[in-house]
């Protein structure tokens, strides 16, 4: 049974930083292609960050430059490091394991993965 539990979410001023941590087990970690998304209320989920087996990333516009994902395939374990964050960024952040994702735009799209985490939730004040 898959099973992806993320950590590290919390409430930071404008301008903080997050680290969240999202640990998958129940199938092989290192094959998949790993990505974060994330749901603010009233808005459709967004895809953030996507890392291959192999570490290239790919980030949603909104985010680069601020956020970068990475994977530690050791520890079945896959990272967000937020920094600069603003009020924008608030949302119920998820991690999702697809076993592959197409084409590389699919890698934010929602659609494309097959497992998801319970969500870990960020709120950023000004």
């Amino acid at each position: 049974q898959v099973h992806l539990v993320e950590s590290g979410g919390g409430s930071v001023q404008a301008g903080g930083s997050l680290r969240l941590s999202c640990a998958g087990s129940g199938y092989t970690f290192g094959n998949s292609f790993m990505g974060w998304f994330r749901q603010a209320p009233g808005k459709e989920r967004e895809g953030v960050a996507g890392i291959s087996r192999d570490a290239f990333a790919i980030y949603a516009d909104s985010v680069k430059g601020r956020f970068t994902i990475s994977r530690d395939n050791a520890k079945n374990t896959v990272y967000l490091q937020m920094n600069s964050l603003n009020s924008g960024d608030t949302a119920m952040y998820y991690c999702a394991a697809a076993s592959s994702v197409g084409t590389w735009s699919g890698a934010l799209q929602a659609e494309t993965y097959n497992y998801w985490g319970q969500g870990t939730q960020v709120t950023v004040s000004s």
